[in-house]
């Protein structure tokens, strides 16, 4: 099932970030999100997740609920202060079945360990995960995404500021989300990664540029119209001059 996104607008404070957006992700697309700082990627993002509400326009998920949509934020938006295993934090995964009060069992129990052995990390089950590096926390919260065993996956920045060989591990497990027929979207800077792995892309500069096929969209007029619609922000904007009336 397809989301698509009619007129969308979304902000913070009544200041939208994303402009009048409207295409659809096709069920099982791989497409990356991109385009210039500030440019309301993850904001987009969010409002997908049902973080952040519309301020004009509409989201149709098309039977799509909400428990079918996981969510990886930026690392520095995971709390690692609590004291859990790699295993805890990957059991997590199963909690829209188990609650806060219903034991674990044996399948679930061997669904984490498959998750960890396809991220690389069994033999971290049992290590705390404040002791991880950055590359190794992002497995973990990889394998997490596994369990939850989403329809579609929602990621921002999964590559950023780790080391080459985990991005390129965890690339190929977006590459086999895809071939299951999940609907995976990504926000990524990498753009010869972009034009590499992503069969489809969204160029965002707080308005949509493009949004179709990679190599079409990353063409050098787009990425041109991309910067120069953000040389032109203004931080403190009045709300959007255009129609800001709902779509039905």
């Amino acid at each position: 099932m397809t989301i698509a996104l009619a007129n969308l607008s979304v902000g913070y404070d009544r200041h939208p970030a994303v402009h009048h957006v409207s295409g659809m992700f096709a069920t099982g697309s791989l497409t990356a999100i991109v385009g210039p700082n500030g440019g309301g990627k993850s904001t987009l993002l969010k409002a997908l997740i049902g973080i952040l509400k519309p301020m004009s326009g509409t989201i149709n998920y098309n039977g799509i609920m909400s428990s079918d949509i996981a969510y990886l934020p930026q690392q520095s938006e995971v709390d690692r202060s609590f004291p859990l295993s790699v295993a805890d934090v990957v059991m997590l995964g199963h909690w829209s079945k188990i609650g806060a009060f219903r034991g674990v069992n044996a399948t679930q129990r061997a669904e984490v360990m498959s998750a960890l052995a396809e991220t690389g990390m069994t033999a971290f089950a049992d290590r705390p995960i404040e002791a991880l590096s950055v590359g190794q926390w992002q497995r973990v919260l990889f394998a997490r995404l596994i369990v939850q065993n989403a329809r579609v996956i929602l990621l921002d920045e999964p590559f950023a500021a780790i080391d080459s060989r985990t991005a390129h591990d965890l690339t190929h497990i977006l590459q086999h989300w895809q071939q299951e027929s999940r609907t995976v979207i990504a926000v990524m800077h990498d753009l010869a990664s972009v034009r590499f792995h992503f069969p489809q892309t969204m160029l965002l500069a707080r308005e949509l540029v493009a949004w179709g096929g990679t190599a079409e969209t990353l063409r050098d007029d787009n990425l041109a119209r991309a910067q120069k619609l953000a040389e032109g922000w203004v931080e403190n904007a009045d709300a959007c001059e255009r129609d800001e009336r709902s779509v039905a």
